[in-house]
C-alpha cells in the first residue's frame, strides 16, 4: 500500500477508504511536485481530507505546519474538529477564542502545531505577522486558501485583506506548495484567483452537479407571505435544514416567527446580540437534530458539515449564483435526495444595493482621510479621524483597511495608523470591474428565477461546467411548482407579527469626550416601533413624515400597544418630546395624542436654543454628538416622576442622550426614550 493511501486510511480511521477521482492527482502535485494547484470540486467531494492527508505526508518529510486561510468562523471550527478527529494538532487564532499569540509562538517553537487556521484579516495583524509568520516560514509547509473563490467575491472590496495573499505567497521560497480549493468557481473566478496566486496555475476540476438536489423558486415579494409559506411547509420538508436571510434583522424576525408558531428553531448570525456560545450551541443542536431548522445569515454560508441536511431555503434571494450554490450546497451531502428553495422579496434589491454601494470607499472619502493625516503630521487613531472628517465610522475603517492593503498607511496599533510616502491612486478600473461583475451576478439570479430549463443544468453551466443533462427533479423538470396559496387572515397574522418586531434603543454610556455619563444622567433602555421604510409601520412613518405631515392614528395605537408590552419597573407618569425647528408641530402633535391615549399628561418642557444641521447629514458619532451638544434647554417646571421622551426617528441616539441628560439634570425621573422608527443601518 502506498504512503498516501496509508495516510488517508489512518487519518480517517477507515481501513477501506479509497481516494476519490482527482484527490490522488492533487496530492501528487502538492507532495511530490511541491507545486501550486487550484481544485474545483463539488461540495462533499473531500477537499479537507485532501489537504489534511497532504499535511500528514509533508510533516513526515520534515516540513512545517500547514497554514489554512479560511473565510468564516463556523468553517474554521468545523475544520479544527475534522483535523483533530484525524489526529492532527490543529489550532486557530481569532477574535472568538482564547489562544494568545504568545501561546501560539510557544507551540510553534515546540513543533506542536500541524495545522494553523486563520482568516485573511489576521495577515494585517502586526503581532501575528512579526511573531508568528517568521516561525511558520522557518520550514514552510503547505499553504491552503480554502473557499478560494472568496478572493474574487470579496477580495476587491468587502474583505480587501484577501489581496495580502499575493504578497505572502510572492515571498515564499521555491518548492512551497500552495493549494486553493472551492466548490463554486467559473472561468472568471479562476482567472481572478490566478492573478493573486500565480498565473497559469493548473486546475483540477471535477463535475459540479449534485445528484438528488431538487431546486425550486418562489416569487413572494411580501415578507409576511414568505413567513406564512415557511410556517405551513416547514414540517413537510425532509429532515432538518437551514433558512438563509440577507440581514441579521431578518434572521431574528424569521426565527422568532417560526418559534412563535411552535417550530423547533435556532438562529445563527454575526450580530452583537448573539455571542459565540449561542452560535456554537445552535449548530450543535442542528447536528443533534434537536431543532428542525437553523435560521442563519451568510456567516454560515460555507463549510458547515452536517451530511444529512435535508433542505435549504433562502428567505431572500442571493446576489449571485456562485454564492447561492455555495450556500445551498449545505443540503444533501450524504442523502439520496434534498431540496433547495430560493425565494425572492421586494426588499432584496435594496439590500444588495446597500452592500454594493458601501463595498468600496469613494475617492472623496479617501481624500478627506489623507488630508487629515497631512494636517496631523503624525499617526492618527480612528477616533481622531472621526472628529476631523464628517464620515461614517464604518466608511473610515473600510477606507483605512483598503489603504493599509495598498501600503498607503501603516497600522501602528489596532486602531492607529500612520501615513507612508506611497502615493495614492484611486483604482478606478478595478472598482468599475468589480461593480460590473456584481451587477451581472444579480442579473444572473434574475435569469435563474425566469428560466424554464432545468435549474441544476442552468447553475452548473453558469459555473462553466458544461452539462447537458437534465436533473429530472427540479420544479421546471417536473412541472411541480411550489404552492403559494394561503388565506388573507394568515398573511395578516404574519404582518401583525412583523409590526411587533420592536427595536431596542440602547442608552449611550459615554459622552463626546469618551467620558462615562454618570448613571443619574443616563437614559433608560428605550424602544422604537419600526425600522424606517421597513414593511408595515416603517412605511406609515415615512408617509406621515414626508407626505401627510402628520402621523396616522394607527401609529398612535401601535405605540400604545408597544408600551403595554414593555416591562418597565416604574411606569412613566408623563410625556415630553424632542423639539424641532424643521418639522414644526409634527412630533409634539403625535406626543399629545399619545398622552391622551395613555391617560397621562404631556408637558413640552424642552425647547431648542439654536438651529442645528440635520442629524442625517452628520455621518459619524463624533459629528452627530457635537451637532446637538448644548442645543436644548428646559423651560418651565418639570413634573415629578419618570417620563417618556418621544421622537420620530432615532439613529445615533445623541439627540435623545442630550435631551435626556438635561431632563435628568433638572430633576426629572428616569427617562424612557420612545421613537417611531430606527434609521440605523445595523438594524437592517
Amino acid at each position: 500500500m502506498d504512503e498516501a493511501l496509508e495516510a488517508l486510511r489512518a487519518l480517517t480511521n477507515n481501513p477501506d477508504a479509497v481516494f476519490r477521482e482527482g484527490q490522488r492527482e492533487a496530492i501528487d502535485v502538492i507532495v511530490k511536485d511541491r507545486a501550486r494547484v487550484i481544485v474545483v470540486q463539488r461540495t462533499g467531494w473531500g477537499k479537507s481530507a485532501l489537504y489534511f492527508v497532504a499535511t500528514e505526508l509533508l510533516r513526515k518529510q520534515g516540513l512545517g505546519p500547514s497554514l489554512i486561510v479560511s473565510p468564516l468562523l463556523a468553517l474554521m471550527n468545523n475544520q479544527i474538529d475534522a483535523a483533530r478527529l484525524m489526529g492532527l494538532r490543529a489550532y486557530t487564532i481569532n477574535s472568538a477564542n482564547d489562544l494568545k499569540v504568545t501561546e501560539l509562538v510557544t507551540l510553534l517553537n515546540s513543533d506542536e502545531v500541524d495545522v494553523l487556521l486563520i482568516s485573511p484579516e489576521r495577515l494585517a495583524n502586526p503581532d501575528f505577522m512579526s511573531m508568528v509568520m517568521p516561525l511558520m516560514g522557518r520550514r514552510p509547509g503547505l499553504i491552503v486558501i480554502d473557499e478560494v473563490h472568496c478572493i474574487s467575491d470579496w477580495g476587491h472590496d468587502f474583505r480587501p485583506d484577501y489581496r495580502r495573499l499575493r504578497q505572502v505567497i510572492g515571498r515564499l521560497p521555491a518548492g512551497i506548495p500552495v493549494l486553493g480549493t472551492t466548490a463554486t468557481a467559473n472561468d472568471k473566478v479562476i482567472a481572478d484567483v490566478s492573478s493573486q496566486l500565480g498565473e497559469g496555475l493548473p486546475v483540477i476540476r471535477g463535475p459540479l452537479r449534485r445528484e438528488g438536489l431538487a431546486f425550486s423558486v418562489l416569487d413572494l415579494p411580501d415578507r409576511a407571505a414568505r413567513l406564512v409559506w415557511i410556517d405551513k411547509n416547514l414540517e413537510k420538508l425532509p429532515g432538518t435544514g437551514i433558512v438563509y436571510c440577507l440581514t441579521t434583522r431578518a434572521v431574528d424576525l424569521v426565527a422568532g416567527y417560526l418559534e412563535q408558531r411552535g417550530h423547533r428553531v435556532a438562529r445563527y448570525h454575526s450580530g452583537d446580540d448573539i455571542d459565540q456560545e449561542e452560535k456554537d450551541e445552535s449548530l450543535e443542536r442542528l447536528l443533534r437534530n434537536d431543532v428542525k431548522v437553523v435560521v442563519a445569515s451568510t456567516a454560515l454560508g460555507m463549510g458547515y458539515d452536517k451530511p444529512d441536511v435535508g433542505f435549504v431555503i433562502h428567505y431572500q434571494s442571493t446576489d449571485s449564483l456562485v454564492g447561492y450554490y455555495q450556500q445551498v450546497g449545505r443540503a444533501g451531502r450524504a442523502l439520496e435526495s434534498s431540496i433547495g428553495i430560493m425565494m425572492r422579496g421586494e426588499e432584496d434589491k435594496e439590500i444588495h444595493d446597500y452592500f454594493m454601494k458601501g463595498s468600496f470607499p469613494k475617492p472623496e472619502i479617501v481624500d478627506q482621510i489623507l488630508v487629515a493625516f497631512e494636517n496631523a503630521n503624525g499617526p492618527l487613531s480612528t477616533d481622531a479621524i472621526e472628529k476631523q472628517v464628517n464620515l461614517k465610522s464604518g466608511a473610515i475603517e473600510d477606507a483605512l483597511t483598503q489603504l493599509h492593503v495598498e501600503g498607503i498607511v501603516d497600522r501602528i496599533k489596532p486602531k492607529t495608523f500612520a501615513r507612508t510616502l506611497k502615493k495614492w491612486v484611486y483604482p478606478a478600473e478595478r472598482v468599475e470591474q468589480t461593480m460590473t461583475s456584481k451587477c451581472r451576478g444579480a442579473e444572473e439570479v434574475g435569469e435563474y428565477f425566469a428560466t424554464t430549463e432545468c435549474r441544476m443544468r442552468f447553475i452548473v453551466n453558469h459555473l462553466n461546467d458544461v452539462d447537458s443533462t437534465e436533473c429530472g427533479i427540479c420544479d421546471n423538470c417536473t412541472g411541480n411548482l411550489l404552492n403559494a396559496e394561503f388565506s388573507p387572515a394568515e398573511v395578516a397574522d404574519a404582518q401583525n407579527y412583523l409590526r411587533h418586531g420592536y427595536f431596542k434603543i440602547e442608552p449611550r454610556k459615554k459622552d463626546l469626550n469618551n467620558q462615562k455619563i454618570v448613571a443619574a444622567e443616563q437614559l433608560m433602555e428605550g424602544k422604537a416601533l419600526s425600522r424606517w421604510k421597513d414593511g408595515g409601520f416603517g412605511e406609515l412613518v415615512v408617509r406621515g413624515k414626508q407626505i401627510d405631515h402628520q402621523f396616522a392614528d394607527e401609529l398612535v395605537d401601535a405605540v400604545v400597544e408597544m408600551i403595554a408590552d414593555w416591562s418597565i419597573s416604574e411606569r412613566p407618569t408623563w410625556i415630553t418630546c424632542v423639539p424641532s425647528t424643521k418639522s414644526g408641530d409634527l412630533v409634539p402633535h403625535f406626543a399629545r395624542r399619545l398622552a391622551v391615549k395613555l391617560g397621562i399628561p404631556f408637558h413640552p418642557v424642552v425647547t431648542k436654543v439654536r438651529s442645528t444641521a440635520a442629524q442625517k447629514g452628520m455621518e459619524n458619532s463624533a459629528h452627530q454628538g457635537a451637532n446637538v451638544s448644548g442645543a436644548f434647554k428646559i423651560v418651565g417646571e418639570l413634573p415629578f416622576g419618570p417620563v417618556f421622551l418621544v421622537d420620530d426617528l432615532v439613529d445615533s441616539r445623541w439627540t435623545l442622550t442630550e435631551v435626556g441628560r438635561i431632563l435628568r439634570q433638572y430633576g426629572s425621573g428616569n427617562v424612557h426614550p420612545v421613537a417611531l422608527a430606527s434609521t440605523r443601518s445595523g438594524d437592517s
